[in-house]
């Protein structure tokens, strides 16, 4: 498998009529949001060089170049995870192609599980930082000096100015969004009750399985970073049953419903520094 990002990402420059300055990684349940936007190129995972197949369930696996409301987008929907047998090298490699096409913007979404009673399934949750619980880090090995230094810092890897528009955002449309901490583990088991209280213990308002590796990579290659979680399902501490894949894809498409008004209006009043 080659993973050289920058031939990746001069093939794509050759596809697409155009490289906009903002990406977004839609997580299980988000397909629709990049297929509301005025679709301008859809190119399938499979086509893409150093791209794999997803396997997680309501991940469709395009690269799509969209226009919403207006501004131009690259949608990546779904995303590849470390319990899928995929080396880290692999799960982070989209986002090395993103930072090699000088994406400015990496707006990440998720689904997950609530470690809060106040966070309730459909829950639309801002994530204001994370916790890197998956036993791994994506820029382990050698590092590449082009696109950032050997130790970055991960203060604030989710971008403070960011986090306030979307909070007015939401507070003038009237949408219901919540903050919280993202924990992220390796999976694929879902989470002990043991585990889950440890996680709320050490601060963690939400589990799940992705998101943090590529933030690691945005940071790494000075992209700003806005994040998104989709509450489709209370952690085990709060009941004894299993989650379905119809539970999960109904709480997500409900949530959706509230992203994309934000969203929308985030990337009209986007400004670089």
């Amino acid at each position: 498998m080659n993973l050289d990002y920058q031939y990746t990402a001069s093939w794509l420059k050759e596809q697409l009529p155009q490289i906009p300055s903002v990406a977004m990684i839609l997580g299980t349940g988000l397909n629709a949001i990049a297929e509301q936007s005025e679709i301008r190129a859809q190119i399938p995972y499979a086509e893409i060089p150093g791209f794999v197949s997803t396997t997680a369930p309501e991940h469709k696996g395009n690269l799509i170049l969209g226009e919403l409301k207006g501004i131009p987008m690259i949608f990546l929907q779904g995303r590849f995870h470390y319990y899928e047998g995929y080396p880290m090298p692999m799960v982070v490699f989209p986002t090395r192609v993103l930072a090699a096409l000088g994406i400015r913007t990496l707006i990440v979404t998720n689904a997950s599980g609530s470690l809060r009673e106040n966070l309730s399934p459909a829950s639309l949750v801002l994530i204001t930082d994370h916790i890197n619980f998956m036993g791994t880090n994506p820029l382990i090995g050698t590092n590449d000096d082009s696109l950032g230094e050997r130790f970055p810092s991960m203060n604030n890897p989710y971008d403070q100015q960011y986090l306030e528009q979307c909070e007015k955002i939401a507070q003038h449309k009237g949408i219901p969004l919540h903050k919280g901490v993202y924990i992220a583990v390796s999976g694929p088991s879902l989470e002990t009750k043991a585990e889950c209280a440890a996680f709320a213990s050490w601060g963690a308002d939400l589990v799940g399985m992705s998101t943090v590796p590529e933030v690691i990579v945005a940071r790494h290659s000075q992209m700003r970073v806005l994040g998104f979680s989709i509450v489709t399902n209370y952690s085990n501490l709060f009941h004894n049953q299993a989650h379905s894949q119809e539970e999960i894809r109904h709480n997500a498409e409900k949530a959706s419903a509230n992203l994309l008004p934000i969203i929308a209006e985030f990337v009209q009043n986007i400004h670089f520094s």
